[in-house]
C-alpha cells in the first residue's frame, strides 16, 4: 500500500441517521414473549408417474447424444448439379428483360396531355316515373294497415265426376289392363311374302310413248 493512501474517516455521532422517537420507543419496549409461535411444516412433493416418465425419456435422450458413436456414420459425397435453362426459358427471360427495359426507359415526355371531364347524367322522365312508382309501392307495403282487411271464410268444394266421365275412366283402365296382361302366346304365326309385279307390255309401250 502506498504512503499516499488516506485512511477512511469514521462518521461522527451527529452524522449518523436518526431514528424517530416513536419507533425508538417501540423498539426499546418490544417484548419477545408477545410473539406467536408458528409451526414450520416441511413439504416434499413427490413427482407423478408422468413426470418420472418424461425425466427418464429426457435422460435417455441426453445419454444417447453423449454416447453417440460417430464411427457408425457413413460417408456421403455431395454431387452438385447445374441445370442449364432450355430454349423456352431463355426466350422468356429475354422477353421479360426487354419488357423491363422498355418500362424503365419509357419517355414520359411523349405522353399527350389529357383533361378529364366529369359528366353527371341525369335520369330521364320515364326513369323518374318508375322510381316514384317503385317508392310508392314500397311505402304502401311498409305502412299497410292490417286492420282494414276483411275476414273471409274459405269453403272447400269437392266436385265429383259425372257418370260419363266415370265410364270413360273405366274404359281407359280396362284398355290399359288389356295391354299389360296381353298373352303373346295366343298370336298366330304368319309368313310375309314380298311381291314385285313386273309391268305389262302395254305399260312399257305407254311409258315409251310418253
Amino acid at each position: 500500500m502506498s504512503a499516499n493512501t488516506e485512511c477512511p474517516i469514521s462518521p461522527s455521532l451527529k452524522d449518523l441517521p436518526k431514528v424517530a422517537c416513536d419507533l425508538k420507543s417501540q423498539l426499546e419496549g418490544f417484548n419477545p414473549d408477545n410473539m406467536k409461535r408458528a409451526a414450520t411444516q416441511e413439504k416434499n412433493i413427490l413427482p407423478t408417474a408422468d413426470d418420472v416418465k418424461q425425466e427418464k425419456q429426457h435422460s435417455a435422450l441426453i445419454q444417447g447424444v453423449e454416447n453417440f458413436n460417430s464411427d457408425m456414420l457413413k460417408r456421403t459425397n455431395t454431387h452438385e448439379k447445374i441445370i442449364l435453362p432450355n430454349a423456352q426459358d431463355v426466350a422468356a427471360e429475354k422477353t421479360q428483360k426487354a419488357l423491363i427495359n422498355s418500362v424503365e426507359g419509357f419517355d414520359t415526355g411523349k405522353l399527350k396531355h389529357a383533361e378529364t371531364k366529369e359528366k353527371i347524367v341525369l335520369p330521364d322522365k320515364d326513369v323518374v316515373q318508375q322510381e316514384k312508382l317503385h317508392q310508392h309501392l314500397i311505402n304502401g307495403v311498409e305502412h299497410f294497415d292490417k286492420d282494414k282487411m276483411k275476414h273471409i271464410e274459405i269453403h272447400e268444394k269437392c266436385t265429383l265426376p259425372d257418370p260419363k266421365a266415370i265410364e270413360q275412366e273405366k274404359g281407359q283402365q280396362q284398355l290399359f289392363a288389356g295391354i299389360e296382361n296381353f298373352d303373346t302366346k295366343k298370336l298366330k304365326h304368319t309368313e310375309t311374302q314380298e311381291k314385285n309385279p313386273l309391268p305389262t307390255k302395254e305399260a312399257i309401250d305407254a311409258e315409251k310413248a310418253a
